[in-house]
């Protein structure tokens, strides 16, 4: 708050210090992870200030975005929709879900047959399908029958998974491809090896798992998270890699928020525990600077000019840890009864 809060644009700006020229393009999805943010300081705190400052935040997303919750980009509607579903949880305000399920019905138009289904990363690019348009969506879905029962979103949440499933993940590894047909050649990105794609398919698969209680869901996010750390990192002495700025400097954050969901429903996963202790740590310890300015990178320095999106991930690393510090590692007999009992 301190160091990016916009009070007249009702937004947080998008670099510390902006100098006043660093929110000449609005980034509407960072926006749906600061209320991710305030989500968990409210779930910890159980401070009303997180909700009212949410609200502001959508209040100046909505100023920004054309009066809309809608976007272009569906990935950047499916963050901000699974955001306003978690305050939602947290406060049972009817304005927040019915905002989701504004959101849900424009998602749901991005299903094409190019590729052979799944989901379009945007309306003005249908033959582009990529993780991050379709593990969110899932992640969605699933929730939603959760929470209401509607025999349609688990057909959304199944529909999806399996397309992913089958044209995004290597088999053998788990590892879990960016996209495909991006220049319209049918090509999958494999050079594009970023962490928050192997985050919301982990998370994907949770969810699923916790509906259906199949083994196969939990297996594949198992594979995935294993296959993740030992690719980026973070299972030894070192933080994961620094994957870059701007958009990039989100998707550590993502990973460690479904790696989190992993651990409380796989207590028995040591190295995950270790993987999120060992970069909250590093980042406190080395990627901090004396006004809380969060490093790019989780073994630091800090940069001159700080993005939000890393500051969103460093906070999201320390809100996904700071209670492991206080959890006494699990016994083997807890961690049978956890896992004899789906979700």
């Amino acid at each position: 708050m301190y160091n990016f809060w916009n009070e007249e644009l009702g937004i947080m700006n998008q670099l510390s210090p902006c100098g006043g020229t660093c929110n000449d393009h609005f980034v509407y999805w960072w926006h749906a992870h600061v209320i991710d943010v305030l989500a968990d300081g409210y779930l910890r705190t159980k401070q009303r200030r997180y909700l009212e400052r949410i609200d502001r935040v959508i209040g100046g997303v909505l100023q920004l975005n054309g009066s809309t919750l809608l976007h272009n980009y569906y990935d950047d509607m499916e963050w901000m929709a699974l955001a306003l579903l978690r305050v939602y949880d947290a406060t049972g305000h009817a304005r927040y879900l019915n905002a989701v399920r504004t959101l849900w019905e424009s998602i749901q138009t991005a299903w094409n047959d190019h590729c052979g289904g799944g989901m379009a990363w945007k309306k003005d690019q249908p033959d582009y399908k990529n993780t991050p348009a379709n593990a969110p969506a899932c992640i969605l879905a699933a929730r939603l029958f959760q929470r209401f029962g509607h025999s349609a979103d688990y057909d959304w949440a199944v529909r999806i998974y399996e397309w992913t499933k089958s044209r995004l993940v290597d088999e053998e590894t788990g590892f879990v491809w960016d996209g495909m047909n991006r220049l319209g050649d049918g090509r999958i990105d494999k050079d594009w090896a970023y962490t928050y794609c192997q985050g919301v398919y982990i998370g994907a698969g949770l969810e699923l798992y916790r509906i259906t209680g199949r083994s196969a869901y939990m297996e594949d996010a198992v594979k995935t998270a294993q296959e993740a750390i030992r690719r980026f990192g973070g299972g030894s002495e070192q933080p994961i890699s620094d994957e870059g700025p701007d958009d990039c400097g989100l998707f550590k954050g993502i990973f460690v928020r479904y790696l989190r969901d992993l651990y409380a429903m796989r207590p028995d996963l040591k190295v995950v525990r270790r993987t999120l202790l060992i970069n909250a740590q590093s980042l406190w310890t080395s990627g901090r600077d004396g006004r809380g300015r969060l490093a790019r990178s989780w073994g630091g320095p800090v940069e001159t000019e700080v993005q939000l999106s890393a500051q969103l991930s460093g906070l999201m690393a320390f809100e996904m840890t700071a209670s492991l510090l206080h959890e006494p590692e699990e016994t083997s007999d807890a961690i049978t009864r956890r896992r004899e009992t789906p979700g």
